[in-house]
């Protein structure tokens, strides 16, 4: 049973403009008058088919695609059922969430994905086995296994709801365990896999070196804490949190000064798939530095005190960073169609997600001195109706006939 990986790509950017379509129906319901739908249940929606519908779906597919390479004789279909059981479920929770909330349906909805995780996990980890050695296998490993160990935070929050036994602290520390899990984990060191695995081709002169993973691997757990800085530590839990932040930095940096030494020599890219991913390597060094900034108790305050300062830093992992990272991705390795209409999708997205986070910042830091920015839900209206026109043109660019 061959798999095809350009057809499940291709659905996977049709997903990504359903969620830029609810982004848009969510800041209009903010800035105008919409009385349909409620927005907490859109909300919901948004958030749970953009994980599961857009970004776990192309990384799925783009893990098959990185082991079929690798080996022409794999047997594909238990990834075939995976991915349709995947899909399936994103849309069931995306009508599901939209309609009712959490509801029991969303619910199980939600677990089957775990169940699916699990299964994923067990047939890709043996065909990793069954390939030769490879400086992405440990970042697969790894990112997996982070992915079903962010289930626990899921677990514990239909616990707390079951037993309505709320606690505020408890369940913000269970919310930001899933999301550590599954963005700094799963997502992040797939897309540092996927990166690795092609380094040599748009860098020849690459040297990979092992302790890259090592260093984003021992300090990724610890880095956990950094969401819970608002739980007042005990101070030794506060300086390993702090030397965490060190090593993510200092990893990054190593990763930087490797390329810098291969760019020497010169690369594939291209001027426009330069700029994406280093669009994409800026985005993530702001990531980083701000996870370091975070660990100053007043700008861990601050921080986790407005809400605009929290949505921005979500946007520019789930966006700016890991988003892009997969559409630079597939177009600079040729996954999905690349015609001039691709080029001018792939511009309107970027600067749709540049403008998001540049009006999010200027709202956050706008916040602090609790200064309202006039039309600013307005503003980010219309940002939010560039990203959409963007994913619009990408979905239409693979239809283009060259």
């Amino acid at each position: 049973m061959s798999f095809n990986v350009k057809f499940w790509l291709k659905l996977s950017l049709v997903n990504l403009l359903i969620v830029a379509m609810l982004g848009v129906l969510m800041r209009y319901k903010i800035g105008f008058d919409f009385p349909y739908f409620s927005q907490k249940n859109i909300q919901h929606a948004h958030s749970h088919f953009a994980f599961a519908g857009w970004i776990t779906q192309a990384l799925y597919v783009l893990m098959i695609h990185f082991v079929i390479k690798k080996n022409q004789l794999l047997d594909t279909k238990n990834y075939k059922r995976i991915i349709v059981a995947n899909l399936v479920c994103s849309y069931g929770m995306l009508f599901s969430f939209s309609y009712q909330g959490y509801s029991v349906l969303s619910i199980i909805l939600s677990t089957i994905t775990i169940v699916i995780a699990c299964f994923f996990a067990f047939f890709y980890f043996k065909d990793l086995e069954k390939i030769d050695a490879s400086p992405s296998k440990s970042w697969f490993k790894a990112a997996l296994l982070f992915n079903i160990i962010s289930s626990i935070g899921t677990f514990y929050l239909a616990y707390i709801m079951a037993s309505r036994n709320f606690n505020e602290h408890w369940y913000l520390a269970s919310v930001y365990f899933y999301l550590h899990f599954q963005y700094n984990g799963f997502f992040i060191f797939t897309c540092l896999g996927l990166f690795f695995s092609e380094c040599n081709v748009i860098f020849p002169l690459f040297k990979y070196d092992k302790v890259f993973f090592k260093l984003l691997f021992i300090s990724f757990i610890p880095a956990y804490f950094l969401s819970t800085l608002w739980a007042k530590l005990p101070i030794w839990l506060y300086v390993i949190v702090v030397i965490a932040a060190f090593i993510q930095v200092i990893a990054w940096i190593k990763i930087i000064k490797a390329i810098k030494i291969a760019l020497k020599a010169g690369t594939t890219l291209n001027k426009f798939q330069t700029y994406l991913f280093l669009f994409v390597g800026i985005s993530f060094t702001i990531k980083l530095l701000l996870q370091l900034g975070s660990t100053i108790p007043v700008l861990s305050d601050l921080a986790f005190g407005f809400r605009p300062i929290v949505i921005a830093y979500l946007h520019l992992v789930l966006l700016a960073v890991i988003s892009l990272f997969i559409l630079s991705y597939l177009y600079t390795f040729k996954l999905i169609a690349v015609n001039r209409l691709t080029t001018v999708a792939f511009s309107f997205f970027v600067v749709g997600v540049f403008l998001n986070e540049l009006v999010l910042a200027i709202q956050g830091v706008a916040a602090f001195g609790y200064i309202v920015v006039k039309y600013v839900n307005e503003i980010l209206f219309g940002v939010s109706l560039i990203l959409l026109l963007g994913a619009l043109l990408i979905v239409l660019s693979q239809s283009k006939k060259k």
